[in-house]
């Protein structure tokens, strides 16, 4: 990949070559995803994303919509490149999941404003709060999405401190559910540590 904060039209497999060697790409993705995942509980996930799980989601798109033209190809990449982080924060993709769908309607009436409540803590310092959905507004008045896209801005001193060792902490904090991480998997946080410029 030329950049990993970038993804251009040169860096994706042609739909015959993606063809071909999809299913090595999908495994090294899922390894790759396995240690940018985190789970709030039960029903909350985080998949912080970078330039190869965009990269991954991009690929697929083409593939199940046939697109080979060079414009159908620059939207996918308008549409997905911003998800990728930009040195100095986090980019991640929430999901909510309940596998039951009456379960699953109350839970995202109740979780309303949820994608605001997440956050990252670095040593103890204050929390750091999610900017929820900055290119459209997934929820409505009285229910939730069951997927949003959060960034997490930070300073530069927090990104020093980070690299000098200090504790990563995440969790959410909504009145109808609230959990806690307090310190990430040693092969998550140097993942998440591999965005930061």
């Amino acid at each position: 990949m030329s950049n990993p904060r970038t993804l251009k039209r040169q860096d994706l497999m042609s739909l015959e070559r993606y063809h071909a060697e999809r299913p090595a790409f999908r495994t090294r993705v899922l390894a790759h995803k396995s240690t940018r995942q985190v789970a709030l509980g039960e029903h909350v996930t985080l998949l912080f994303e970078d330039a190869l799980t965009i990269q991954y989601q991009v690929q697929e798109m083409l593939r199940v919509e046939r697109i080979f033209e060079a414009e159908g190809i620059a939207e996918e990449l308008a549409t997905y490149t911003p998800m990728i982080p930009d040195g100095d924060n986090w980019k991640a993709t929430m999901m909510i999941e309940y596998e039951d769908a009456e379960a699953r309607r109350i839970a995202l009436e109740q979780l309303e404003g949820i994608e605001r409540a997440v956050w990252v803590r670095i040593g103890h310092g204050p929390a750091i709060m999610a900017i929820a959905d900055e290119d459209l507004d997934r929820s409505r008045p009285g229910k939730t999405a069951a997927v949003h896209f959060l960034r997490f801005p930070l300073t530069p001193d927090q990104i020093t401190d980070l690299k000098g060792g200090a504790p990563l902490s995440l969790g959410v904090e909504h009145p109808h559910y609230r959990f806690t991480v307090d310190e990430l998997a040693a092969a998550t946080r140097q993942s998440l540590l591999n965005d930061l410029a």
